[in-house]
């Protein structure tokens, strides 16, 4: 693994985006942060998704400063959560990028600017040359989540596709519509039905409860 000291200047000298992010928003610090996190022990260890949520906060925050907008205590996470959460719906994140917006942040600039826990993992292995010596159980379950996304989505996306050559062709009539795909897992023995998603975050069925 490679010393913190010796990757403090890193970002500035690797070409990936969060390199990139890490010059732009002067983000001090950042890569001995990372590997520090991404290395720790226990409940110190913190996933790929929670360093790229780490790092999308700092640069929030640091649009926000710049914009002479201080955050208060536990502002930065809402305002992160507001824009990006899923349970939030699409008028409260609208209303939220308006405000900032209107307050002088550049938030289509800074949301273009958020990374994925890919390009946190891309940095850390390539960039850093850093690497954890097994996976934890929580990275395996994250890598997981993602594969079984990326297939959904893809099966959304080629549907509405679908569905769109259809209407134009006046072989399929139907107005403004969503595509949602749902894959569920039932347990043949205590019959409990799960989504992929409540499944990989329960982490267990009805069967371990019972037991």
């Amino acid at each position: 693994m490679t010393d913190q000291n010796q990757s403090a200047d890193s970002s500035t000298q690797c070409g990936c985006k969060l390199g990139r992010i890490t010059a732009e928003y002067d983000l001090v610090g950042l890569d001995g942060d990372l590997i520090a996190y991404w290395t720790g022990a226990g409940d110190e260890q913190y996933s790929t998704r929670e360093l790229a949520t780490h790092v999308n906060q700092r640069v929030l925050e640091t649009a926000l400063e710049d914009a002479d907008l201080p955050p208060k205590e536990g502002e930065v996470e809402n305002t992160y959560r507001l824009l990006t959460d899923d349970d939030v719906s699409s008028g409260t994140q609208v209303q939220t990028r308006n405000e900032l917006e209107r307050d002088g942040v550049p938030i289509e600039q800074v949301e273009s600017d958020f990374i994925s826990h890919q390009t946190v993992y891309n940095h850390l292995t390539d960039c850093l040359d850093t690497a954890l010596e097994t996976p934890s159980d929580e990275e395996r379950l994250e890598r997981s989540a993602e594969k079984l996304g990326a297939l959904q989505n893809r099966t959304a996306a080629v549907t509405t596709d679908t569905v769109d050559q259809l209407e134009r062709n006046d072989i399929l009539d139907i107005g403004e519509f969503n595509v949602a795909v749902s894959v569920t897992v039932t347990c043949e023995d205590c019959f409990q039905e799960y989504t992929v998603r409540d499944l990989l975050e329960e982490q267990s069925c009805d069967c371990e409860t019972s037991s």
